[in-house]
């Protein structure tokens, strides 16, 4: 990918502080992190993409994506990681001849990302100082053991599941409360369901055909249990999503705990932003194994995603941080 595609990209993906427009005519932010605005801009900008009938629903997640960006580079900050002025004013400039060799006119290209030149320069800044942060922590010797620890990663090993999803309606603590309640009394029905199916299996049967009866007891009744219970599309199904990789497809919580099952295991429930989830995994194709010269970039990329996690979590779990959405 060119770095002009990688700027317009990054451009819709990291939170834009104060804007210079004049005071009367300034919006209000979108969220304020450690005294540093979010603009509305910035959110605005990043809802852009989406088709407009979906924009509101996705206002919320798109305010704590953005947020969370503010906290990364706050982290940074109070890291001193910084970048030379130099190294900025070189990929600013690289930017502006991909520009050209694309035959874009400059100007227009701003005004169509919606970002002064001053601004475009700050996203810069960012983004080369969070690659300078994460070349200083991925270590050889880091990378190789994230490999050597999760190479269903990397290998293309895939799995299939289905699941049930309860969302927490209202979605305060009362409404999780509930929802974890009712997803609990789910499983607990699916299992129950599971045990008596299991009981009916012929006694005589040789394992093979004993454990294929067993597998088809539990997806009998996860699968019914999703069409009367899930709140997830794919209910219509019985709560089946297709393959999917480790990394990827699923958000974290949910990819990790389905690749910790084995087939035809019913999870605990799982809490992810969307809900809580029960998993079911009905098959499991192990990849190829590869060296780990081969997915060295791959390798570096997951730890840059787990760190910038760990940097987000250990930042909103500080009581010194202060987060302010707007209304």
């Amino acid at each position: 990918m060119s770095r002009l595609a990688c700027l317009a990209i990054a451009v819709f993906a990291v939170p834009l502080f104060a804007q210079a427009t004049p005071p009367a005519a300034k919006p209000k932010p979108a969220a304020i992190v450690n005294g540093k605005e979010v603009t509305e801009l910035a959110l605005q900008r990043a809802l852009k993409p989406l088709a407009k009938e979906s924009r509101d629903k996705a206002r919320g997640e798109v305010i704590n994506f953005l947020v969370e960006n503010a906290l990364v580079d706050y982290y940074l900050e109070l890291l001193k990681v910084a970048v030379e002025p130099k190294e900025v004013e070189s990929q600013f400039e690289t930017f502006k001849k991909e520009v050209a060799e694309a035959k874009q006119d400059y100007a227009k290209i701003l005004e169509k990302m919606e970002i002064t030149e001053a601004d475009l320069k700050v996203e810069i800044y960012n983004q080369l100082r969070w690659e300078k942060f994460l070349a200083q922590q991925a270590t050889e010797e880091k990378l190789k053991k994230l490999f050597e620890a999760s190479p269903e990663i990397f290998d293309g090993t895939t799995v299939r599941a289905r699941h049930i999803l309860i969302t927490p309606e209202p979605n305060d603590e009362k409404g999780k409360a509930a929802a974890l309640k009712k997803v609990q009394e789910v499983k607990a029905a699916v299992d129950s369901a599971i045990a008596t199916a299991a009981g009916k299996v012929a006694g005589d049967a040789d394992n093979l055909t004993r454990q294929k009866q067993l597998n088809k007891a539990a997806d009998d009744a996860f699968s019914a249990a999703a069409r009367e219970h899930s709140v997830c599309p794919s209910k219509q199904n019985g709560g089946d999503l297709g393959e999917f990789p480790r990394m990827g497809t699923m958000v974290e919580p949910f990819a990790k705990a389905a690749f910790a099952l084995k087939p035809y295991q019913v999870s605990e429930p799982v809490a992810t932003t969307f809900g809580y989830h029960l998993i079911l995994v009905t098959n499991r194709k192990t990849g190829e194994p590869l060296k780990f010269e081969a997915v060295k970039g791959a390798v570096s990329e997951v730890y840059g995603a787990r760190l910038r996690e760990a940097i987000i979590e250990k930042m909103k779990a500080d009581p010194n941080t202060k987060i302010e959405i707007g209304k």
